[in-house]
Order: structure tokens, then C-alpha cells, then sequence
């Protein structure tokens, strides 16, 4: 079997390296190879200098931000090729359009950030948790770094996120749904991909 790209996305706390976690273990029970991904990796050299720009210790324009989680995803970009051709199935907790929806959020061009991403693999299926603003708020009270702590920004992204999901390949689930219930719906979606056609 060729491998397999599945991308979650969403505000944080919208549930996505919970649902990740609960999905790799569910397609492993079923026999399949699987792997999770987080970005940023903050592993990373480039991952090491973004957590410290999301913590307020750097300051970088919304162009450099982006071009440095691209980077980051770049920097993983031989292994994930080398999975996904060896038939694994690789789930990411963000990618591609995070950039895009945050990137656009700060008032960057859409096309742009889609551009500079164009050579990383392509997700066969990205999965949209969608929450509003005030429930991750809600969900993380303490400790929340530059981007979560701005309302008016999560609605921009909030509102990138959706006119993305209108791609081919996209599923938006409802993360304010219980936690089972999302489950549920993220195995709906998977399964009926993963079905022989």
C-alpha cells in the first residue's frame, strides 16, 4: 500500500494531538504503520528559535514567522517523504495550512504562503477541529503564548481555516463536540479514505 498524508488542523486547543494520538492507535490496531508528526518541531534548531519567538524573547516580522515554520517543515521534509513512500501513514498535528491561515490572519498574501510551501508532500486528507476563539480560550486559561492570547486574530484564522476547507480533500469536524464524539467523526472520515476504491 502507498502511504498515506493526513494533516490535522485547527485553533489550539481544538483537540488535534489528542485526536492524532487517538487515531494512530486506532490504524495501528487495524495493522497500519503509522507515525505522528507535531509542528513546529520545536527539536529543531529552527524549531528552538520559533519557541523562543512565540514566547516574546525574539521579535520577527508575520513574513519571517511563516518563513521560518515553513522551514521548520522543510526540515523533517526527507523523512516524511521517506515514510509516506515506505506505505506509512503520517499523521500531522498542523502543516500547510497553518501557515496560510495564520499567515493570512497577519495580513499576509494567501497565494504567497501557498507558494513557498509547494514542494512539501501534499496531504491526502486534512481535518478542520473546528472551535471558536472563546472556547480555546476557555480550554487553556494559563500560559498561552502571543498568537493564542489574541481573539480578534483566532476569528482571521477561524475564518481562513473554513475558506481552505472548501479543497478537495478537506473534512471539517466539530471540536466542540465531546471528545468520543469527535473521535467518532475522525474515524468516519479516515475510514472512508482508507476504503479499497
Amino acid at each position: 500500500m502507498a502511504g498515506l498524508l493526513i494533516a490535522f488542523e485547527g485553533l489550539d486547543q481544538s483537540g488535534k494531538e489528542t485526536q492524532a494520538q487517538e487515531l494512530r492507535e486506532r490504524l495501528r490496531g487495524q495493522g497500519y504503520k503509522v507515525r505522528v508528526l507535531s509542528f513546529p518541531d520545536y527539536g529543531t534548531s529552527i524549531g528552538e528559535e520559533i519557541a523562543r519567538a512565540l514566547q516574546g524573547e525574539r521579535e520577527y516580522g508575520p513574513d519571517v514567522m511563516q518563513l521560518l515554520f515553513v522551514a521548520n517543515r522543510h526540515e523533517r521534509k526527507p523523512a516524511m517523504e521517506h515514510w509516506i513512500e515506505g506505505g506509512l501513514v503520517l499523521i500531522c498535528d498542523r502543516y500547510r495550512a497553518s501557515s496560510i491561515a495564520y499567515g493570512e490572519a497577519h495580513g499576509l498574501d494567501a497565494d504567497w504562503l501557498t507558494e513557498i510551501q509547494k514542494f512539501l508532500p501534499t496531504p491526502d486528507l486534512t481535518i478542520l477541529l473546528d472551535i471558536s476563539p472563546a472556547t480555546a480560550l476557555a480550554r487553556k486559561a494559563v500560559g498561552r503564548d502571543r498568537y493564542e492570547r489574541d481573539l480578534e486574530l483566532l476569528e482571521r484564522v477561524r475564518k481562513s481555516y473554513h475558506r481552505q476547507a472548501s479543497q478537495v480533500g478537506w473534512h471539517i469536524v466539530n471540536g466542540e463536540q465531546p471528545k468520543a464524539a469527535v473521535t467518532d467523526s475522525v474515524a468516519r472520515i479516515v475510514d472512508e479514505r482508507l476504503a479499497p476504491r
